[in-house]
């Protein structure tokens, strides 16, 4: 006799602001192995930290050379502030000058509605990128604030933009 499949949802109704985002790395040449690895221990070492508002961090693989994380928080303005913070900021400044011969992306979905995507030095287009058009992110595409077009002043960006020209 075959046995009855357990189906289970979830009640979103505690998380009204929840946030969730897909980041990922690619190693687009030898030194980016060692970026990669070397992201990886700092990123371990933040989530160990506990940081106010993660609710879930996952580690995934998409192959040996592209790895990834599915990370759940609270809201958008805990995930937006600890990048403003560091270790965090330090990483993506320094990210955002010398991408190390690596690429990288993030996807974020907001249970408020939109949804925001940045691609850095990705060698081919991915998720969402595949099926929308890019563009440049600059003006109001160059945050994520802009992106998701959410309300109220955005934080001081870790770069700004006049430096990656």
């Amino acid at each position: 006799m075959p046995a009855r499949v357990r189906r289970e949802t979830v009640d979103l109704s505690g998380y009204p602001d929840l946030i969730v985002i897909y980041l990922g790395m690619r190693v687009r040449t030898p030194r980016g192995g060692v970026t990669f690895l070397r992201f990886g221990k700092w990123i371990r070492d933040s989530v160990a930290a506990e940081p106010d508002g993660l609710l879930l961090h996952e580690n995934y693989f998409f192959s040996p050379v592209h790895g990834g994380m599915r990370q759940y928080w609270r809201d958008f303005e805990s995930l937006e502030a600890w990048t403003r913070t560091l270790p965090h900021q330090a990483w993506w400044r320094d990210f955002l000058r010398d991408s190390g011969g690596t690429g990288f992306w993030h996807e974020l979905y907001s249970i408020r509605g939109g949804m925001e995507a940045v691609y850095d030095d990705m060698p081919s287009p991915l998720g969402l990128g595949t099926f929308a058009p890019r563009e440049p992110a600059r003006g109001r595409m160059f945050g994520a604030r802009g992106r998701l077009r959410r309300e109220g002043e955005a934080p001081e960006p870790v770069l700004a933009e006049r430096e990656l020209d």
